[in-house]
């Protein structure tokens, strides 16, 4: 397949994505456990100056999630999923010009989002959930396909490769095609590696080192690896303290040609991509 073409756009509802420069996605986690900001946002006037916040340091897109995904979450209901996230979608897009991505795998919150205004499905399982392909497919919004070992109960507690891009890979190749079979097209996807999904610290470095193979699947990459554990881990630091270590991850994952940056930190983001896309752009300008 060919390499994702600077200039695409991504068709987000009633808005669009220019995917010829590399975009900031804030995080806004509607949930109580949480790894790193859990309990900070669940109500709403907190999440709305929050979401005011990253729109002024530079995100161009809100992902809010009601389910935590760390390692050995607990699961959520439907319905108390639906209850955490709808009202804050609604209510971002009443008060803010901006593309709400919902971080779900659960077919009702994606019927619901999307119809409160919602321009992406940011699904870290990928659409396996029984009904989850059907519900994302009749929506015609865009939908994130995140690679994961396992489920976040049991993802960490021994997974095993023997050719981590490989196998991240052919499962990605997989799901663009069940994706395909079921009407989202492949312009209507973005790939998620899935950073920290059932994967050891050394297969997230590996896998980090052989982003750039994923580019031949032909649709845009989204990274997300702030605060994780593979930056505690190499640098010793506490959730608090793995800013320095994930701009350096967020840059190089920019060079390797992610087009999404989904992050807690947003400003800062923002100038780290910048810088990196200035140096980029003043190369190619030299080498033409």
């Amino acid at each position: 397949m060919p390499s994702v073409e600077h200039g695409s756009r991504l068709p987000c509802g009633d808005r669009e994505l220019d995917l010829s420069s590399a975009h900031v996605m804030g995080i806004l986690n509607v949930t109580p456990d949480s790894f790193s900001d859990g309990g900070h946002f669940v109500h709403a006037g907190q999440a709305m100056r929050h979401v005011e916040q990253m729109i002024a340091d530079g995100a161009t897109l809100i992902d809010v999630g009601g389910e935590s995904t760390r390692p050995g979450a607990a699961t959520v209901s439907p319905e108390q999923e639906l209850d955490r996230v709808i009202p804050v979608v609604e209510a971002i897009r009443q008060r803010f010009d901006t593309i709400v991505s919902v971080d779900t795998s659960t077919p009702q919150v994606m019927s619901a989002a999307a119809a409160a205004g919602a321009g992406l499905i940011n699904d870290v399982r990928a659409l396996r959930r029984p009904g989850a392909l059907r519900a994302a497919a009749s929506t015609g919004l865009p939908v994130c396909l995140m690679h994961m070992q396992g489920s976040p109960q049991d993802m960490q507690q021994a997974p095993q490769y023997e050719s981590i891009i490989d196998e991240v890979s052919a499962f990605l190749v997989e799901r663009v095609a069940v994706c395909a079979q079921a009407g989202i097209p492949a312009d209507r996807l973005l790939l998620d590696p899935g950073f920290g999904f059932g994967k050891t610290l050394e297969h997230n470095f590996q896998l980090f080192a052989g982003m750039q193979r994923l580019l031949s699947l032909g649709c845009p990459l989204l990274v997300g690896v702030s605060r994780k554990s593979m930056i505690g881990q190499l640098l010793d630091r506490p959730v608090d303290q793995r800013l320095a270590g994930g701009l350096a991850l967020a840059v190089l994952a920019v060079r390797s040609g992610a087009r999404i940056i989904r992050v807690h930190d947003v400003a800062q983001t923002v100038d780290a991509i910048r810088m990196t896309e200035a140096v980029m752009t003043a190369g190619r300008e030299n080498v033409g």
